[in-house]
């Protein structure tokens, strides 16, 4: 029996982790890879994923949810780093996570570049998006035989996808980041039609509860107009694409609404924020209602009256935290570098300003370490330098990840045979596992769930299951009856279909063709003798002569297999070559062979008269006495056939190291004291019957 083929799950990052995702999906033969970001608690090497652990040529298709860096920035590392233009490899994302990765990158690049860590150059990130094919949702994929993978929405961020992948026929839904709430721009993650046998889920929020959206809102601009009105600055480090854009239009409906604020200017520091802008307008079509509505009616919702774009010219970071009371959104979100970093450490000594942690936090990240309400924090220059912590700290996510409710909820929809938890930290993971699993065990249900970490490779085992679908002409026939029908199996692309022959060349391309085969035996028996046992073994047979051979006989054994006398001494046999034809060869030539052995030719051979068709129904059946005799003679040598007389029947004995076993020829009932014997002749006489009964057939139906 054949091992079921086993799916190998490993994750070189994100596993019991959050950031650098990256999950390697291999089956029957095929690699996939799923996201490929870096970690933004560390930097240059040590932020990538263990990329050293996989063999890159063998990758045949690279998916990237969204553009975000702890999804996609090692991208650019392995397309032009490691071996992965040496296979055959394709990347994939969307037409948005496209436009807005390579507007990330190149700030990511920008800000790397002055490191001594950089992970790699401006010209690699333009060799690497040229490997990049987009995709939209609902759009199947195939990219190479044996995978295909269909996107769907995820909520998120613009352009986020979450995978539907079939890899030889096991289906695995990787969804990424995902959001199930329809936020003010995008539309909430897609449900797929199809249940999969693996979903690959996040957990970053675990089991905690996120407060409701208009509760959230309110909060969040309360607390920045409590901020302006006591003359702070408001710093909001978000991601500079996605988030920010949420953000920007939550401020720019409530600054309508509230006059006071409109002096109060909004500055978004990011190039990438600016720029992206094009791509928002460019893809209405992928958000929601709202916003398509708004579009529609001339009503562009990115075009702002109270935000703008703030040019980081040289001494900028000093010029806002000099300046009057002010909200600025800037990125990173983690604040480990750039503008969020740099104007934080301006504004943090003055208690009447405010940061608000609009995002997740990683931990490692100066956006975790806020939350703690550090008394100072160590400047990013180093030389130990510490600034003393003043600013508030308040954290209202506006993450667009799922909370408890939202990712039990989907999980139970989806109803995959297994779950694989990733993206979350190692408690935080721990815990929704515990959770779901006492879930499900309320409603008397298992649920078999999984927390990888790094490097674990998780295997998981499916019986295999081969469905053929029946095409062609085939397929006519069977919507035309209910009888079992026969043709081909064909596997292409690990599916299958059952078609008739004449559909194999349309279907696969292959050409077809029939093989004739032809086998020589020589012989030293009587054509009549070689007649009369394949007879015994394949009932009636068809004899005559052949025409195109100068008339030499000829036999046709059950319309396949045609046996000519060729020469005095040699016999030909034909066939089309089957694997039914085959076995009916083989048998032949088996029979053939062993005639002159047999102990039942020597009776033959002696008793010429038993070649001739009877002429009453008394020869017949005294035929049929004789034959039995010869058949089991055949097994058991010291055979002897008693005939009857008046009314007594005939009947044959047996005998064997001083057992003797009786059979009456009329009732085939066997006698004798030994049962091991009467069992074996009980046996052999049942192959008796159907050899003689042929037999006897063909002589009462050719009457001389």
């Amino acid at each position: 029996m054949t091992s079921s083929p086993t799916l190998a799950l490993t994750m070189l990052g994100a596993g019991q982790e959050v950031g650098r995702s990256c999950c390697v999906l291999q089956y029957r033969g095929k690699t996939v890879v799923c996201d490929a970001g870096v970690q933004p608690a560390f930097s240059g090497i040590a932020s990538l994923p263990f990329i050293d652990e996989l063999d890159w040529r063998t990758v045949d298709v690279l998916l990237i949810t969204h553009f975000h860096v702890d999804h996609a920035a090692a991208l650019t590392y392995i397309t032009e780093k490691t071996n992965f233009r040496e296979g055959k490899g394709q990347v994939y994302m969307s037409h948005a996570t496209k436009a807005l990765h390579r507007l990330m990158m190149q700030d990511f690049v920008r800000m790397s570049s002055a490191s001594s860590e950089a992970l790699f150059s401006a010209q690699d990130l333009a060799m690497s998006l040229s490997l990049i094919k987009t995709v939209s949702a609902h759009q199947l994929i195939t990219p190479c035989p044996g995978i295909s993978f269909t996107p769907y929405h995820a909520g998120h961020v613009l352009g986020a996808c979450m995978f539907f992948i079939d890899i030889a026929g096991l289906k695995i839904l990787y969804t990424g980041d995902y959001s199930r709430e329809e936020d003010r721009h995008l539309l909430k993650a897609e449900l797929p039609p199809v249940r999969p046998d693996v979903l690959i889920v996040e957990s970053t929020f675990g089991i905690k509860s996120l407060e409701p959206r208009p509760e959230k809102e309110q909060r969040f601009t309360t607390l920045v107009h409590q901020i302006i009105r006591r003359g702070g600055h408001v710093l909001l480090p978000t991601f500079a694409v996605g988030p920010a854009q949420e953000l920007m239009l939550v401020l720019e409906e409530y600054w309508k609404a509230h006059p006071d604020l409109h002096d109060v200017p909004i500055y978004y520091t990011s190039n990438s924020a600016h720029k992206s802008m094009a791509v928002y307008q460019t893809n209405i079509n992928t958000m929601n209602a709202n916003i398509r509505a708004r579009f529609a009616q001339r009503d562009n919702p990115f075009v702002f009256k109270y935000i703008s774009s703030l040019s980081q010219s040289r001494g900028w970071e000093k010029s806002i935290a000099d300046g009057p009371p002010c909200v600025v959104l800037a990125s990173p979100g983690f604040m480990q570098t750039g503008p969020s970093r740099a104007v934080f450490e301006l504004l943090a000594p003055d208690a009447r300003n405010g940061v608000v942690i609009t995002g997740f936090s990683i931990k490692g990240t100066l956006a975790r370490e806020l939350l703690d309400q550090p008394a100072e924090i160590e400047s990013v220059k180093g030389g130990g330098l510490m600034i003393p912590r003043r600013i508030s700290v308040a954290e209202i996510p506006f993450s667009a990840h799922v909370d408890y409710s939202q990712n039990a909820e989907f999980i139970e929809l989806v109803d995959a045979q297994h779950v694989v938890l990733v993206h979350g930290e190692k408690n935080t993971m721990a815990d929704l596992k515990a959770a779901m699993t006492f879930r499900y065990k309320e409603r008397g249900k298992i649920l078999s769930i999984h927390t990888p970490r790094n490097l674990e490779t998780l295997e998981l085992t499916f019986p295999e299951e081969r469905v053929a679908k029946v095409i062609g002409h085939l397929a006519n026939i069977s919507a035309q009856t209910d009888n079992v029908i026969s043709g081909l199996l064909v596997s292409k692309d690990f599916s299958y279909a059952l078609l008739d022959p004449r559909d194999l060349t349309a279907f696969s391309g292959l050409p077809t063709s029939t093989l004739t085969q032809r086998q020589k035996v020589a012989i030293g028996v009587k054509w009549e003798l070689i007649r009369w046992h394949l007879e015994g073994l394949f009932g009636a047979v068809e004899e005559g002569r052949d025409h195109d051979e100068q008339g030499v006989a000829v036999i046709r054994i059950m319309d396949a297999i045609t046996l000519t006398h060729t020469q005095e001494y040699e016999l030909t046999l034909e066939w089309e070559s089957s694997a039914q034809n085959d076995m009916l060869a083989d048998s032949a030539l088996a029979l053939i062979v062993g005639i002159e052995k047999s102990p039942a030719s020597l009776k033959v051979s002696s008793c010429p008269q038993a070649h001739e068709h009877p002429h009453s129904d008394h020869n017949a059946v005294s035929t049929r006495e004789q034959r039995l005799a010869w058949f089991l003679e055949a097994h058991f040598e010291d055979v002897r056939l008693h005939a009857g007389e008046g009314d007594e029947g005939s009947n044959i004995t047996i005998a064997i190291d001083g057992n003797v076993a009786t059979v009456d020829v009329d009732t085939l009932i066997v006698r004798c004291e030994n049962e091991n014997l009467k069992t074996r002749v009980e046996l052999v006489l049942r192959v008796a019957i159907i050899a003689t009964a042929s037999l006897v057939d063909i002589a009462l139906s050719h009457p001389q």
